[in-house]
């Protein structure tokens, strides 16, 4: 008994040591004048969380990769593949938004996984998800030197990749409530965009925007709905999977919130939202648009002129479209750039706190930001886009396959972790009254999502196994999954750590106490306002 104690002693001093970091990082740096340590910032307000959690994911995947999908899958598949997808996002962020209101952190969920699950797993997924995010900046880099091509193909395009890299770096190293504050406008205009393009589709569907009268008959093309059966539904599954990665970034801006105990829920009820409105509701009114047969839909994926955005407001008379979208995307390839080079520092941050990564990883500047970490993620990033201009593209193109995945490693993780913290939690008896918000459904979503997940994970390179079979086409559609099990069991072999047992797992260092009391006053004293005077508040408190 006594041995036990002094385990879980030990585990939980690990572990208040590495909160104490996660909140005044820079314990290694202090402040020349006064020698305090400087701390990470909780400079995203509300309206910060909640708007990057409504459109911080809306990018590429929508605007562009949708069209595959539908061609791909029929318009009947697409939208049942990306109706699973969304509930299945909807559930890891339900279990990831119980432990970062209870424990906000940065890097969150390798922070979990390490402190809840295994030390092993939290180190393979905290590398893997900084590497997606680390080589996705190199993507939006180049992406952004293509989409400039549009408007003056005679100009060197690798500038325009130069000057958004710099553009980035000044964004992440000077505030974080800078990066809140542009994140905040650019989830703005994405999600004014869709909303825009719902209604004028509908507009096109019903024939009110001047056109013929649509309705449903693109459902009942030859093939019907489902032309290419369950292959054609499994198909989209990673495309919808592309289009909602990232979507896990508000559990990471946890760890500099205001009043994440209240951000954190409000921004995970938003995310279903986000799923019926932007995603599920886009895709139904491109299926009911434009056939899945037109070749268009398949070309959209790289042609800003042609993606299923541009063509549904072409639909409607916009002949201005093209140049519309191509500046929405410009927006978004921004965007993504941004959160990349945000969710990436972040994570080797945490990775560093954990001794996964070099110390100095943890340092932060006057303004409160992990400055080296920033600067690395940004190098790597900008290694991975230059193998793009200066190879034969077959190093960018690895790079990119071994990231392609990590959205769903990562997911499939968080739901293992989830399920270890509340098998912890209950063992130990704690106080359900503490969870800021508590994850319906037990244990049930996160099962849905490991099993799903990992079909997914291990089925999308099915087709690198049809006759003739070469092998590296297969080493390259799994090269993610190889990264991640060489990081897992090579960190197993050569750290040996142990699983972490239930009655060690420490539940009391880096949570934030929850006044119940001040909260029923407040939530009375809102109530008992004047209507006028409500909504004023609530709409005060949103957007200031």
């Amino acid at each position: 008994m006594n041995n036990e104690k002094t385990a879980a002693d030990t585990k939980s001093e690990y572990f208040a040591q590495s909160i104490e970091i996660a909140e005044s990082i820079g314990a290694s740096t202090t402040n020349p004048n006064g020698g305090q340590k400087r701390e990470l910032k909780r400079g995203l307000k509300a309206r910060h969380i909640q708007m990057i959690a409504l459109g911080g994911t809306i990018g590429t995947g929508l605007f562009m990769a949708s069209g595959k999908a539908i061609t791909n899958g029929g318009p009947g598949g697409a939208l049942v593949a990306y109706g699973v997808l969304g509930f299945l996002v909807f559930c890891v962020m339900m279990s990831l938004g119980e432990m970062a209101a209870y424990i906000p952190v940065a890097g969150s969920f390798a922070h979990f996984a390490t402190r809840f699950a295994d030390p092993s797993l939290g180190f393979c997924v905290g590398w893997v998800y900084w590497a997606n995010w680390a080589v996705g900046v190199a993507v939006e880099l180049t992406g952004v030197a293509m989409l400039m091509e549009f408007w003056l193909p005679d100009f060197p395009s690798v500038v325009w990749s130069v000057i958004c890299l710099v553009i980035l770096v000044i964004i992440n190293v000077f505030s974080v409530k800078g990066y809140g504050e542009i994140e905040y406008w650019f989830s703005f205009i994405k999600v004014l965009i869709v909303i825009i393009f719902i209604i004028v589709g509908f507009c096109v569907v019903t024939g009110t925007a001047g056109g013929d009268y649509i309705g449903v008959r693109n459902f009942h093309l030859e093939g019907g709905a489902f032309p290419n059966g369950f292959m054609g539904f499994f198909n989209v599954l990673l495309t919808a999977a592309f289009s909602f990665n990232g979507v896990e970034i508000v559990a990471i801006a946890a760890g500099e919130a205001q009043d994440p105990h209240r951000t954190v829920p409000n921004a995970v009820k938003q995310v279903f939202y986000r799923i019926v409105l932007f995603y599920i509701m886009s895709i139904l009114v491109i299926g009911l648009c434009i056939p899945y047969t037109d070749s268009n839909l398949l070309a959209g994926s790289d042609d800003i002129s042609v993606s299923p955005f541009t063509l549904v407001f072409k639909l409607a008379g916009a002949e201005w479209a093209a140049h519309l979208m191509n500046a929405i995307i410009l927006v978004t390839m921004i965007s993504a750039g941004n959160s990349g080079v945000y969710s990436s520092s972040r994570t080797l941050l945490a990775l560093a706190e954990n001794g996964n990564a070099p110390k100095f990883f943890t340092r932060l500047n006057r303004w409160g930001v992990p400055l080296w970490s920033v600067l690395a993620s940004c190098l790597i990033g900008c290694l991975a886009f230059l193998t793009s201009l200066f190879s034969s593209g077959v190093v960018f193109t690895w790079l990119t396959n071994l990231t392609s995945v990590a959205g769903l490693i990562t997911w499939v993780s968080i739901s293992i972790t989830h399920i270890r913290f509340r098998m912890g939690f209950n063992r130990q008896e704690v106080d359900r009254d503490q969870l800021p918000y508590r994850a319906p459904f037990f244990p049930f979503t996160d099962v849905f999502v490991i099993v799903i997940g990992v079909i997914v994970i291990f089925g999308q390179g099915y087709h690198s196994f049809e006759q003739p079979i070469v092998a590296s086409e297969v080493i390259a559609s799994y090269i993610g999954v190889i990264f991640a099990v060489v990081l897992y069991f090579g960190h197993k072999i050569i750290m040996r750590p142990a699983f972490n047992k239930t009655m060690e797992m420490d539940f009391t260092s880096g949570t934030i106490h929850i006044d119940h009391l001040k909260q029923a006053e407040e939530k009375v004293a809102l109530k008992n306002l004047p209507l006028k005077k409500r909504i004023i508040k609530i709409l005060y408190n949103y957007f200031v």
